[in-house]
């Protein structure tokens, strides 16, 4: 009697088990699932709020950027109607390309060309001297911009003091780095 007993709970439990696994699983996932919906839903709202405060601030003569999830700041700026992506970089002297930019951009260079053109953190950097002709952020537009094309040991274009400079303000405010008045 007691055998048949357990016998008959294992298997009570056993289809308990087959049949309705999602019962708390599905309570779990609901609940994972409204979490992820509500991250989504923050998302979405401070991008409207930073396209909006972009909008106002385009109006007033001023460009807006945000800080990116690795700590910098990167801006799409227009060479030859073309848009590039530069990682800002207030300390760097001049616009430094890398190589496919530059050849994207219609510049070119040859390797006997490379000299030193300055220090950086890994050391001597060795690069090519050049002019682009016109740049332009968000309204803010420069020409004869020096610049220099590092072909090797750059993984993104850097918007230096060649073009920044050229700008009345830049500054940064939490996540926000505003150029204009």
């Amino acid at each position: 009697m007691q055998r048949a007993l357990i016998t008959s709970l294992f298997v009570t439990a056993l289809l308990v088990g087959w049949f309705a696994p999602s019962l708390q699983t599905g309570d779990i996932a609901a609940k994972a699932g409204a979490a992820q919906n509500v991250e989504l839903l923050e998302t979405e709202a401070k991008e409207q709020r930073f396209a909006a405060a972009k909008r106002d601030a385009w109006s007033a003569g001023q460009a807006l950027l945000r800080r990116s999830s690795d700590g910098h700041f990167y801006a799409k700026v227009a060479v030859n109607a073309q848009d590039y992506r530069f990682l800002v970089d207030t300390g760097a002297s001049i616009v430094a390309l890398t190589g496919d930019d530059a050849t994207a951009m219609g510049l070119y260079w040859d390797e006997s060309e490379l000299r030193p053109i300055g220090r950086g953190a890994s050391g001597t950097v060795h690069g090519v001297p050049t002019m682009i002709p016109r740049m332009e952020l968000d309204g803010f537009e420069a020409t004869n911009v020096e610049a220099a094309i590092i072909p090797h040991g750059l993984d993104v274009s850097l918007l230096g003091q060649s073009f920044l400079s050229r700008i009345d303000t830049v500054s940064i405010s939490g996540d926000t780095m505003t150029l204009g008045d």
